[in-house]
């Protein structure tokens, strides 16, 4: 099978093909006399599956896969799939948190969270799915000011930053500009919701949206593990 063919059904280049092989995604490729790639079904397979999976799972992630099942490491590669389908979930929860606080009909009235009333900041990290660094950062651009005690430095947060914090990140990860992010907090300064609620509901639609993605992906992956299983017969 020839590459162009491969290339024209995926809606590719065939310099993506090599780029693919010279990576390590696809097993060896053989070569005709005249040193024309000969490729398979197995290889267009592989090809496949790797284009089905980019939306969902992006080439990071293809990167580490593929190899492993070129190897004969099924599992691994499978129990990588998962990790990745769990921290959509994760994400998708912490961005529906974001949605929920925002709800909430006054911003700086905010329940009692968790039964407390102040948090560490690797107890605000774990809450809003963040490093701990990027709160430092997001703290030097002026975007959040927790208090700090007196006597030690520590930052103190409360509640109202914890859900700052959550719309940052929501925000920041749909728009990446950190003047959209300073746009959203002077407009929840003035009680004004509507901005960061549509920027995270359109978070959740794309996660949505990934998941709909990784699902189409996993069915090509699952075509190529039934072409591998048979091959290894």
């Amino acid at each position: 099978m020839k590459g162009i063919e491969i290339a024209k059904k995926l809606n590719i280049s065939t310099s993506a093909l090599r780029h693919y092989e010279a990576w390590g995604l696809v097993p060896y490729v053989e070569r005709a006399a005249n040193g024309y790639r000969i490729y398979t079904k197995e290889h267009e397979a592989y090809f496949q599956c790797i284009r089905a999976m980019y939306a969902g799972f992006g080439m990071d992630l293809i990167r580490e896969v593929m190899p492993r099942i070129i190897r004969g490491e099924e599992l691994d590669a499978l129990w990588l799939i998962n990790k990745a389908q769990v921290n959509l979930h994760a994400e998708k929860e912490t961005v529906q948190r974001t949605v929920d606080m925002l709800d909430l009909k006054e911003l700086n009235d905010l329940p009692k969270y968790r039964n407390k009333n102040s948090f560490t900041i690797g107890e605000v990290a774990a809450e809003a799915n963040v490093s701990a660094s990027a709160i430092r950062h997001w703290e030097n651009e002026g975007l959040i000011h927790p208090e700090r005690q007196q006597v030690s430095g520590f930052r103190i947060y409360s509640s109202s930053d914890i859900r700052k914090v959550l719309i940052i990140r929501t925000v920041q990860r749909v728009v990446y500009s950190l003047d959209t992010v300073r746009e959203v907090l002077s407009e929840l300064d003035k009680h004004n919701v509507a901005q960061a609620k549509e920027i995270a509901l359109k978070s959740l639609q794309y996660i949505d949206n990934a998941l709909v993605e990784q699902v189409r992906g996993i069915s090509y992956l699952q075509n190529l593990l039934d072409i591998v299983s048979k091959k290894e017969r």
